[in-house]
């Protein structure tokens, strides 16, 4: 799958999710977008967008976009915080569905 890491999170998160290829917002140049705009720009590079942003699921809407998203629920969005979670993390990949999001952890 191709992820993109929100600019939020820790770009060593990228590491820890083998088997799928991974770039960051920064990466990718697109660090001064916001959140719809972000979306529709990952939506045609990208299958899931990963942030620890809560709100986003119900500020955009998910289905318009050709895209999903992972919200990882952390008590921060340092690495030591997010590291735990990547076992998480790779077992909903497979079960998330465009246009929706999936919440993991806390």
């Amino acid at each position: 799958m191709n992820l993109l890491l929100d600019e939020c999170l820790d770009r060593h998160l990228a590491k820890e999710l083998l088997g799928h290829y991974v770039r960051t917002v920064p990466q990718m140049g697109w660090a001064s977008f916001k959140n719809g705009s972000l979306l529709a720009l990952a939506q045609k590079q990208f299958d899931v967008f990963i942030t620890v942003d809560r709100h986003l699921a119900s500020q955009q809407h998910l289905s318009k976009f050709d895209l999903s998203v992972l919200v990882i629920r952390a008590r921060s969005n340092r690495l030591a915080e997010l590291q735990p979670l990547v076992p998480a993390i790779l077992r909903a990949l497979p079960k998330i569905k465009k246009g929706h999001a999936m919440f993991v952890g806390a």
